[in-house]
């Protein structure tokens, strides 16, 4: 069955005939493309802070690493994206908590977390870094953007017990000394 026959100069054009299944066709894929915009609309009103970019597995292995965790030592992850960190942290045997403000990554990082067996020993909460204090923390890892760097540099020095460790990835803090450097994995301690 056709539909739509147009008329071109006084005489019918078949080309131009249009079969029921593809006028649903195209009408099917309009509606799933109207659907996804109207779908993504939340995810970017959502999408607050920094972008998501998660560490590989082995920047993960070497922050980890550079932590030197001991069981039972407290571990903050600032910016815990998918908890991946996180994950590792208390896999490592730290007490581990993540600081991650996007709602959608905070709901996909339990839902690793509890996957992963690792409920009792890991979590991620809904919140800014900025409004939360360090000073109960052995260890923090981040992974943020350079233009927070100064910043959270003043802060962690401000609330951070002596001996605590904090590993970046990627990025450095601009004005306090490494004490250890494993390619773009920097290892500081509060003195």
């Amino acid at each position: 069955m056709y539909i739509g026959t147009v008329l071109l100069w006084g005489t019918r054009c078949y080309h131009a005939a249009m079969p029921i299944l593809v006028l649903a066709i195209y009408a099917g894929t309009l509606v799933a493309v109207a659907l996804a915009i109207a779908a993504a609309v939340p995810l970017f009103w959502f999408a607050r802070g920094a972008p998501f970019v998660p560490s590989s597995r082995a920047r993960i292995r070497c922050m980890v690493a550079l932590a030197d965790i001991r069981p039972g030592q407290r571990a903050a992850d600032i910016g815990a994206g998918d908890g991946r960190i996180v994950i590792a942290l208390a896999r490592a045997g730290a007490i581990a908590t993540g600081f991650e403000i996007n709602p959608l990554l905070v709901w996909f990082a339990r839902l690793r977390i509890r996957l992963a067996g690792l409920g009792n020993r890991a979590t991620v909460n809904r919140s800014n870094f900025w409004h939360q204090s360090f000073a109960p923390f052995d260890i923090v890892t981040v992974y943020g953007l350079p233009s927070i760097m100064p910043d959270l540099e003043v802060k962690l020095r401000r609330e951070l017990k002596p001996g605590s460790r904090v590993v970046s990835n990627a990025f450095p803090f601009p004005h306090w000394q490494p004490l250890k450097t494993e390619g773009t994995v920097f290892l500081y301690t509060q003195v």
